[in-house]
């Protein structure tokens, strides 16, 4: 009978997977040292994860929304305060996530009037839910090099005749609005489009401080990706009522015909024939 060893291994000892290959040599790259969760995690697929054309910070981005809870905001301001990147280049990676169909966003008005965003991530772009959005989409061919047609802007309110000076004035007001909010840099198009809206409001009695305020007040924190369009629709939905017309002049006394008196044959005025005031009076005396 053998004598056992007290050695000896009492197995044999298994080779990491990967840690070296078959003839012994160290793998070069990364090797990973994986624990199974089983709470607190989300799934990330290696589309997302190790995708070719988007940037680290797209990828981290997208990774962090996809494990926030329902209801998590996730709007430039709220994650520039939570990373330390800041708003430009987060605001440049979420159009990235945007362009690749991880992230959608829409613009939306609550009940109050304030304009919010409202975010949907998706972490299999060209699921079933984002090609029944995109079917619904009218279908255009564009040439690769043919650039975005630009979405017509909201009618604005129009004076009741176009005034020279309240439309110079309407300009001068526009264009001091990005004095008060770098965001509201209009081009030169834009302002044309919008200054009859102003006048509007000029020819109503305001003052070019009072529009200039309107205009600017509780504006929404994330960027404005149209500020022309959002000044059309409070020029439109803000407009204030004419003001109160003052109170007409009393019609004037009647103008009487001419007559000839029928005592001396003097004109006097009489809405019908007869005798003139001092016949009248001679005539009730001597009778």
């Amino acid at each position: 009978m053998d004598t056992e060893n007290p050695s000896a291994p009492a197995r044999a000892q298994s080779r990491i997977r990967g840690k070296n290959h078959p003839d012994g040599q160290p793998v070069a790259g990364v090797v990973h040292d994986h624990v199974r969760h089983t709470e607190n995690f989300t799934v990330i697929g290696n589309d997302l994860a190790q995708h070719p054309e988007l940037s680290l910070l797209a990828i981290g981005l997208a990774c962090y929304i996809q494990s926030v809870r329902r209801g998590t905001a996730v709007d430039i301001k709220t994650l520039a305060t939570r990373f330390p990147e800041g708003p430009t280049r987060i605001a440049a990676a979420l159009r990235e996530l945007e362009a690749h169909g991880y992230l959608r966003r829409t613009r939306e008005r609550t009940p109050t009037g304030r304009i919010v965003t409202r975010t949907v991530s998706c972490n299999r772009p060209g699921h079933r839910g984002a090609r029944e959005q995109a079917a619904r989409r009218p279908a255009r061919r564009t040439a690769p090099d043919e650039p975005a047609p630009r979405k017509r802007l909201p009618a604005v309110p129009q004076p009741s005749r176009p005034w020279p000076a309240l439309l110079r004035t309407a300009l001068e007001v526009l264009s001091s609005l990005r004095r008060h909010d770098p965001r509201l840099l209009l081009s030169a198009t834009d302002a044309e489009h919008l200054a009859p809206g102003v006048a509007a409001w000029l020819e109503r009695d305001l003052t070019p401080t009072a529009v200039r305020h309107a205009l600017t007040a509780n504006l929404p924190d994330e960027p404005l990706i149209r500020p022309a369009a959002l000044l059309a629709h409070r020029l439109t939905a803000q407009l204030p009522p004419p003001p109160p017309r003052p109170p007409a002049a009393p019609a004037p006394d009647p103008r009487h015909p001419l007559q000839t008196c029928d005592g001396c044959d003097r004109a006097f005025r009489a809405p019908a024939p007869g005798r003139c005031r001092d016949c009248r009076a001679e005539y009730s005396v001597a009778g």
